[in-house]
């Protein structure tokens, strides 16, 4: 994949249809090979509104059609093949006792992480692949994700026209809030994760000693 440099010189001179085709690309394809830098590019796509390059609601309107299609591209990926997928032993680390935790986990909490996850950068693809494999209703899911891409994409393309020339400011804006989302899942599986051992230490604790052979 080129880098970020590299594209930005290439949508330099690339035309408003070009443009927009960009926008909904580089929403699309971070749904599915991440990591894609879909961000920066909204972001400095959304300077040359402020310049009257390319209008601003229709810019809005097709990332999301971008972001929107991708997750639920992602989404149908999981619900066809996913299972199969797992149930393959091609991924070693996951099993049925994982898949049995992926779907407790998405019927408990699955609604609001659709909703978290198009602001949570970098598990985007997983999240999406994953909640396919769930029992999660399409139409309910379509719905949020479709939210959480308006919204998101609304707060990016706002700060790439708000600092227009000084776009670079934004990416380590994104930057940094990208590192902060990091940290702060890391922390909570950490968390699940002492929990989940302090309870086996204390089921096992408490398990009753088995009696003594009879003579």
């Amino acid at each position: 994949m080129p880098d970020v440099e590299s594209i930005v010189q290439w949508l330099q001179g690339v035309p408003p249809a070009g443009l927009y085709v960009t926008l909904f690309v580089a929403a699309f394809i971070e749904n599915l090979v991440p990591p894609a830098p879909s961000d920066v590019i909204l972001l400095f796509i959304a300077t040359l509104i402020g310049i009257g390059t390319i209008d601003h609601i229709p810019a809005i309107a097709i990332a999301t059609a971008g972001s929107t299609t991708g997750f639920l591209t992602a989404f149908r990926l999981g619900r066809r093949y996913g299972r199969r997928w797992m149930e393959s032993g091609k991924a070693p680390f996951l099993n049925h006792r994982s898949l049995a935790k992926v779907d407790r986990w998405f019927d408990r909490y699955g609604y609001w992480v659709i909703v978290a996850n198009r602001f949570l950068s970098g598990t985007r693809a997983v999240i999406s692949f994953f909640a396919g494999m769930s029992r999660l209703d399409l139409l309910r899911t379509t719905l949020l994700c479709f939210i959480s891409a308006l919204v998101w994409n609304t707060l990016v393309l706002e700060l790439g026209a708000f600092l227009g020339s000084n776009w670079r400011e934004g990416e380590k804006i994104l930057a940094r809030y990208g590192l902060a989302v990091t940290i702060l899942l890391a922390a909570v599986i950490l968390f699940f994760l002492i929990r989940w051992i302090m309870r086996r230490r204390r089921s096992s604790s408490e398990k009753p000693a088995e009696p003594p052979p009879e003579q």
